[in-house]
């Protein structure tokens, strides 16, 4: 009987101690983390096959040759491959930070540490990330309408390869020259009805490309909707250690005006005390 009342009590204290653990989740900072990841992943993943199936339609279909010594566009593509590396590895350790920062302003920190100490480093800590958090929310903005830019310019490219039957006997060329894909003086121009042309469209780097850039897209309204999301739990958290920092001087002033009477009734009844002796 008295094993099963102390396997009874073990379970209750597991219990308990497993929802206190959950109860000190940050779960509006554990969302916003894991949109931020997914978002990231999808604008990094898709957005470096992207540009690789890009320099493939390049040199295969318009016969666009890299230049050694010079920067053309197969450098500057380059050039965007080493971002999106940083793109992901900063952003994979800023969001481990906004996590750490939410756990810090939890309630399972308060009960550990007290709230001197959350009100003391974390409402410096708070105003700072939603500083960083405001910059790269800007940031993916610009990131989004960048990347919109060759979701736009492959879409007319599949369309017209979509359509090419109803199309047939229409003068339509696509000139890289107009997106600055390549020099003014370079005439690289596909027209519909060329025999590259339908190769290009019977291909699956277009259609594959097109569709990598879409996913690079949604990726980067992903992490802007991430952003936004963390700058609520920011302005949350700033609020709470705020409300907290107010009401720990409260029980300062408070515990010290009741040290302050205690004394001096004390002193009182010492004197009422020597006087009657």
């Amino acid at each position: 009987m008295e094993e099963d009342m102390d396997e009874g009590q073990t379970q209750k204290g597991c219990m308990e101690c497993c929802l206190k653990c959950l109860g000190g989740i940050p779960y509006p900072s554990l969302i916003a983390t894991i949109l931020l990841y997914a978002g990231v992943a999808l604008f990094c993943g898709c957005g470096h096959e992207a540009l690789s199936g890009t320099v493939t339609i390049l040199q295969n279909y318009f016969e666009v040759i890299r230049a050694p010594d010079a920067l053309d566009v197969f450098t500057i593509i380059d050039i965007i491959k080493y971002v999106i590396y940083g793109i992901a590895s900063a952003f994979f350790v800023y969001g481990i930070l906004l996590m750490v920062e939410g756990f810090f302003t939890s309630g399972a920190i308060k009960d550990l540490y007290g709230d001197f100490k959350i009100t003391t480093c974390g409402r410096c800590v708070s105003a700072w990330f939603i500083m960083l958090t405001y910059i790269f929310m800007l940031a993916w903005l610009g990131v989004t309408a960048f990347t919109s830019l060759p979701v736009f310019m492959y879409f007319n490219i599949w369309t017209i390869c979509q359509n090419t039957t109803a199309l047939a006997g229409a003068s339509l060329c696509f000139d890289p020259r107009q997106y600055g894909v390549v020099p003014i003086a370079e005439a690289k121009s596909l027209c519909a009805g060329s025999d590259k042309f339908s190769e290009m469209c019977q291909s699956n780097e277009l259609d594959m490309t097109f569709h990598l850039f879409v996913c690079a897209l949604a990726g980067a309204g992903a992490a802007v909707i991430a952003m936004i999301h963390y700058l609520m739990v920011l302005s949350a958290n700033w609020a709470y250690v705020k409300d907290a920092c107010k009401m720990q001087k409260y029980e300062d002033c408070k515990s010290k005006e009741e040290q302050e009477l205690h004394d001096i009734h004390s002193t009182r009844s010492k004197e009422r005390l020597n006087a009657y002796t």
